[in-house]
Parts: C-alpha cells; sequence; structure tokens
C-alpha cells in the first residue's frame, strides 16, 4: 500500500472519483459527529485516494449544514495528507470566464458565524498560522496538472467565501467585487482552516460556473446555467485530480504538517482529560505524556 494518501472533496456535481481501484467505502464517527457521508478509498495512479462529497451523496446538505469539523477530522483519521478541494464558484473578474479553473491562494470570510470553525476550545486554546491558507506546493501541482490537462488554469486569487445558500444581491456582488476578489463560493471557510489545524496541506480547484450577477452582458446566475457548466468542468475537475496524483507520490516537503508544533498555548496539566482525548489525534504528538 502506498504510504502517501490524497483526500477529495467535492463539491457540486462532482460525488465521485471515476479510476479509482480496489474501492471501499469507510463509515466512521468522530468527536465532532458524523462526516458528510461515508469515505471511499481506493488506489489512483499508485497513490491512496480517500474521497467524500462534500454535501453528501445526493446533495442533502446546505453549506452551513456541512459538518466541516468532522469531514477532516475524518480525514486526518484515514491518513490523509494533502486535501484537494473541488469546488464550485462564481467568477467576479472579466478574465475568469465560466469554464475556467482558479487555484486560489487567499480566502476572504464573509460567513455569518453558523460554522465551527476550530478544533479547539473546550479547555484548550491553540492559535495556527494562516497568512497564507493553502499549500503553495499542492497549488503549483494543482496548476501544472490543470494546464497538462488542457484547461484554461488562473494561479492565484482570491476567494471569497459567504454564508448561502442564496446567492449575492447585486450590491453585494459589485462590493466584493471592489474589493478585489477574483471567486465567490460557500464552503471553503472553515474547510482551509481547520485543514491547517489537522496539518494536512489544503488547496482548492475552483470551477468558475458563473459571472455571479454583476456582469451587465451576462444572465445573473441560475441553477439551470450552473448545472450545464458543471456538467462540462466535472470531467476536467477529475482529469486534474488523476494527472496529480502521478505528482504527489512524495510526502509533503512543506510546513504544513507541522503547523500545531508551537500553536498549543494550554498548559498541558491544565487541559480536560476528554478535551485531550477528542484531540489526540491532532496535538497529541506535540504534547508531553499525561
Amino acid at each position: 500500500m502506498s504510504p502517501i494518501t490524497i483526500g477529495v472533496i467535492g463539491g457540486s456535481g462532482l460525488y465521485e472519483i471515476e479510476g479509482l481501484t480496489d474501492l471501499q467505502e469507510v463509515s466512521l464517527d468522530t468527536p465532532f459527529g458524523a462526516p458528510s457521508d461515508n469515505y471511499v478509498t481506493g488506489m489512483l495512479e499508485g497513490v491512496k485516494l480517500v474521497f467524500l462529497p462534500r454535501h453528501g451523496k445526493g446533495h442533502r446538505l446546505l453549506p452551513s449544514e456541512v459538518p466541516y469539523r468532522a469531514n477532516i477530522y475524518g480525514m486526518k483519521k484515514l491518513g490523509v495528507q494533502r486535501i484537494i478541494s473541488i469546488s464550485a464558484v462564481g467568477s467576479m473578474k472579466e478574465a475568469i470566464a465560466p469554464g475556467h479553473i482558479v487555484i486560489p491562494d487567499q480566502f476572504f470570510d464573509r460567513t455569518q458565524g453558523k460554522r465551527a470553525s476550530t478544533f479547539f476550545g473546550d479547555g484548550v486554546v491553540a492559535h495556527v498560522q494562516f497568512a497564507d491558507p493553502v499549500c503553495h506546493g499542492l497549488s503549483a501541482v494543482l496548476t501544472d496538472a490543470a494546464r497538462k490537462v488542457g484547461a484554461t488554469v488562473h494561479q492565484g486569487g482570491t476567494y471569497i467565501c459567504i454564508e448561502g445558500p442564496n446567492f449575492s444581491t447585486r450590491a453585494e456582488s459589485n462590493i466584493f467585487r471592489s474589493w478585489g476578489v477574483d471567486v465567490i463560493g460557500m464552503t471553503n471557510i472553515p474547510e482551509a482552516r481547520l485543514a491547517r489545524e489537522a496539518e494536512i496541506c489544503y488547496a482548492t480547484v475552483a470551477l468558475a460556473t458563473d459571472y455571479d450577477c454583476w456582469h451587465e452582458a451576462h444572465d445573473d446566475v441560475s441553477i439551470d446555467a450552473i448545472l450545464e457548466i458543471i456538467r462540462q468542468n466535472v470531467t476536467t475537475a477529475r482529469n486534474i485530480v488523476k494527472q496529480a496524483a502521478q505528482a504527489l507520490k512524495q510526502p509533503p516537503a512543506c510546513g504544513c504538517g507541522e503547523a500545531l508544533k508551537y500553536a498549543v498555548i494550554t498548559d498541558p496539566a491544565r487541559i480536560p482529560a476528554r478535551t485531550r482525548a477528542n484531540l489526540d489525534l491532532l496535538i497529541g504528538r506535540h504534547l508531553p505524556k499525561p
């Protein structure tokens, strides 16, 4: 079995990965409840891959209902070292046309506090570095993979995450554009934050489906239009994952896997036993034995 394990979290339209061999379906529970659905594991291009549909099979969960902590914890429990997030987004710039791919390197959080965004609390405090919220190495691999499969790809950019499930008003869309953001979505926060806390590399393949509602020469965003572009983009996304897997057969050489090394500031002797047990998978190796 390959020592390298890649996680793929599929967004709107991507509910399975083709080409996996040795398929297994894994059901697990976490201290943060049940994940969105069962994980599907298999082999792809010589690496182990763990797939999870973010919204559950059949797209049952609103963006604010996704159990982000459980999803990332489950990935960690299954040995995932890198997470590729596949996400449908709206374009906030003329140059990013529907059908294009964006590999964002920044996030801007406009969710409304409904989502649990950290594993910590309940007697333990940790502060992780999040200035650069995606793994540079993984993003570079995904950008290169997108180019190799013939996609039009934009490297870098800011993903603004809104609460949803409704799309933006025209005023909101224009204000967001004035802030210089590149794409708009509803799910990558707190997903990226939690991946960093779990010491897992994280990067996004953002599939541009529409121009939100700001572009006067294009129709306002609609589900019909989005689904048509998604159908086209999903094939591209699968090809990107397959191409990237070929380049991800070595362990990560970045610092993502040490994000918690100095992050826990609570006196270990004062961390409640239950909290410590729940978080042992994440922080156990960084704390002295009790």
